[in-house]
């Protein structure tokens, strides 16, 4: 027998979700993937360590530069994004922050779309600042006008997410890339919400994608994990990224030319940020997020369908003042949905409600299936008033641009059955005012 399903790109997606990147013969032909639960690997010989610390030998030294069990995940998302190179991190805001921490140096500016995930607008506002790095918004994402307007001579990256937290906005991927390429400059999806299955922001133009794999890639609310995918190609000595040619320049002769051409995020990523911050991840967390996938496909499938039956529901309810998902006609992102995601424009869904505040702390009193949790992604249904939870630390002003209000709920819609996750918003729903 010849196994060669590991290495075979060109297989459908279910099948390698489960076989990419992990070949058994590499491993004593263990048939699931082991755990390398090891703080360091022997050496083997003076010479053999030199060519593993200075990146001419691919290998394992010491878990905080890579790990065995971490490479099969990181082989396996790449495979499934359709990327190069793959990084496993220890959650996803250590992706995006290494992430903005490689591409910027001090006096740069990421230019980002003012829709995005509490902890990345922090991270912009608040906390890279502090070393230099400018964050500027988009005023309006779905006028290419508005990217012109604020991209200088100083940025280094559009940064968006391919479904907005909590609103579900969509930006046109492609225009947004074309845009970016224009001025030498790659576009970053954060591709959580979607995942590869509904999505791969690279066949659309996209350089750099992350993931808080916590969330639909592990599926189960089991474990914290975040990754970097690199499509490979983008030309990092185009002048624009000083930092990218000393690293060339040091590493041409080692890593080699070829493999730098294709994979110089990523490589500079592992080596100057994974390794040094210690944003590594756990060979057992790795471990969970290869369980999560090998059933992606299946559990997305079963998300969208269930979101689409329960937003159509939410959308008739005299209670409901608006819901916010693609997949409703009435959505202004509906004609986005059917370019970028015909599979379904994933589960995540927000709401706003008659009667304000109160009418939410009624909702998440009254609910019996959904479980009201800051997560999102789980096999399980969830909710949360985002307002004082995921957008606590914004100012109002700030979450209203994001599309969070305080009568908005954020909802997970899980894997149940339909017709339980409706009775149940029913109930709780027509509670208000009682």
């Amino acid at each position: 027998m010849s196994y060669e399903a590991y290495k075979n790109n060109q297989l459908g997606f279910t099948t390698r979700q489960l076989h990419a990147g992990y070949n058994p013969a590499e491993h004593y032909r263990s048939k699931a993937v082991p755990i390398y639960q090891t703080a360091a690997f022997e050496l083997g010989d003076v010479e053999r360590c030199i060519r593993l610390f200075d990146y001419s030998e691919e290998g394992h030294s010491y878990v905080r530069f890579s790990n065995p069990t971490n490479t099969v995940l990181e082989r396996r998302l790449a495979s499934l994004e359709g990327g190069i190179e793959a990084i496993a991190l220890g959650s996803g805001m250590a992706a995006i922050s290494n992430t903005f921490l490689n591409i910027a140096k001090s006096g740069d500016e990421i230019v980002a779309v003012n829709t995005l995930y509490g902890g990345s607008t922090t991270l912009l506002n608040s906390i890279l600042p502090d070393y230099g790095i400018v964050g500027r918004f988009v005023e309006d994402e779905n006028d290419i006008e508005s990217y012109r307007k604020v991209i200088t001579e100083k940025t280094k990256a559009i940064y968006s997410e391919s479904l907005g937290n909590p609103g579900m906005n969509i930006i046109d991927i492609e225009a947004v890339a074309n845009l970016a390429h224009e001025h030498g400059i790659p576009l970053i999806v954060d591709n959580t919400f979607a995942t590869p299955y509904l999505l791969r922001p690279f066949e659309y133009g996209a350089d750099i994608v992350c993931y808080s794999a916590t969330k639909y890639l592990a599926g189960h609310g089991t474990t914290i994990v975040g990754a970097v995918v690199e499509k490979g190609g983008f030309d990092w000595l185009n002048g624009k990224f000083p930092q990218f040619e000393k690293f060339y320049d040091e590493y041409k002769d080692t890593i080699g030319k070829d493999v730098l051409d294709k994979t110089m995020f990523t490589k500079r990523l592992r080596i100057r940020y994974l390794t040094d911050l210690g944003a590594h991840l756990s060979p057992t967390s790795a471990f969970y997020l290869l369980q999560g996938i090998e059933t992606l496909s299946l559990r997305m499938r079963e998300h969208a369908a269930n979101a689409q039956k329960v937003a159509e529901f939410l959308e008739g309810h005299p209670k409901v003042l608006s819901v916010a998902y693609p997949g409703l006609k009435s959505n202004k992102y509906h004609e986005l949905a059917k370019k970028y995601f015909p599979k379904g424009p994933g589960a995540i869904m927000s709401i706003r409600l008659k009667g304000g505040i109160e009418a939410a702390r009624k909702v998440l009193e009254e609910v019996k299936v959904f479980d009201y949790m800051v997560n999102v992604g789980d096999t399980k249904s969830l909710i949360v008033h985002s307002a004082t939870s995921t957008h606590f630390g914004q100012s109002k002003e700030e979450r209203e641009k994001a599309g969070v209000y305080d009568d908005t709920l954020r909802l997970s819609i899980g894997i149940e059955e339909a017709e339980d996750l409706i009775a149940d918003l029913k109930h709780a729903l027509d509670s208000i005012d009682e």
